[in-house]
């Protein structure tokens, strides 16, 4: 009987602290709308969001409409003022939310950094009047929204950073080269500039020689104009007050060839801002915070980065 009594405290005390354990990883993540109003929205009722869960959580979505923003403050760990806003890839028609986003907010918060994962509009004249800037809207709003309430969760609003992979390192690269493009009115008096940027397998370019050709027609449509395909070339619109960068690539990526990361390594160069560009020999695309091969640690090598330039 002695036995039982025990064995039974042993199943309620465990119990208690799985929930307890679930419910501090639960309140580390409050999701709110970005907007009160979208800009420029056009209401469909029948595009609507389509969320692939497993186990209950949401592992991709597709034809986003309304953005949110998932919040991870670090609960263990003590914050060192860095905040990093993460844009999920996923070719502008859907977003790899937990690979490129979940995942790697819980992985910057065991780094003490806080982490803002950005579900943000894919571009579709169905929903929106402008579709070229409906995602640049929402990551100008987002470090806005950021940086404005920074003394909310002790960031410092100078470290400030956008992490995008693949299509979203598209969107993250476009808000560092046009964070002062007025594409809506804001309610926030304050800079949209992301202090660094970290660029992972990233689309850079919209020319087609380099571009990744899905990303390039689902936002800018089947025949761009010259001037279009410019002005979302993010290596043509690199100057000296583009924050600095960390970018990686695998060389054997056929999905979103390195020339992208390269030339924007470049054009950074050339302008006298800081950058490190890692070149992998192996990983393909799409390796989240890594899987294999020899892109496998880059992780490691971001933190030396973050740690050089006063981040973490």
């Amino acid at each position: 009987m002695k036995n039982k009594k025990i064995q039974l405290l042993r199943r309620i005390t465990l119990s208690f602290l799985l929930f307890s354990a679930a419910f501090s990883i639960n309140a580390q993540n409050q999701v709110i709308p970005l907007w009160n109003k979208v800009p420029d929205e056009i209401k469909a009722t029948d595009y609507t969001e389509k969320e692939v869960l497993k186990d209950g959580k949401m592992q991709s979505t597709s034809q986003v409409s309304v953005p949110t923003l998932s919040i991870f403050i670090p609960k263990e760990v003590k914050p060192n003022q860095t905040a990093v806003v993460i844009c999920p890839g996923g070719g502008y028609t859907h977003l790899a939310f937990n690979k490129e986003g979940t995942k790697v907010a819980e992985w910057f918060n065991s780094l003490g950094i806080a982490a803002f994962v950005l579900k943000y509009r894919m571009p579709n004249d169905l929903t929106m009047k402008n579709k070229n800037v409906g995602p640049l809207q929402d990551a100008q709003e987002t470090l806005r929204y950021v940086r404005q309430n920074a003394t909310k969760w002790n960031i410092d609003p100078n470290k400030i950073g956008i992490l995008g992979f693949s299509a979203g390192g598209h969107l993250a690269a476009t808000l560092s080269t046009h964070y002062d493009d007025k594409v809506y009115d804001s309610t926030y008096k304050i800079s949209a500039r992301p202090d660094f940027s970290l660029l992972i397998y990233p689309v850079i370019s919209m020319e087609n020689e380099i571009t990744h050709k899905g990303s390039q027609i689902n936002l800018l449509g089947n025949n761009p104009s010259q001037e279009l395909l410019d002005s979302f070339s993010n290596e043509k619109k690199v100057t000296a007050k583009t924050p600095p960068a960390f970018l990686i690539h695998a060389t054997d990526d056929t999905v979103v060839i390195p020339e992208n990361s390269i030339n924007y390594y470049l054009a950074l160069k050339r302008n006298g801002v800081t950058a490190e560009l890692h070149l992998y020999e192996k990983g393909g695309h799409g390796f989240g915070l890594g899987v294999n091969d020899t892109s496998k640690f880059w992780t490691r090598d971001c933190i030396e980065w973050l740690k050089a330039n006063g981040y973490n």
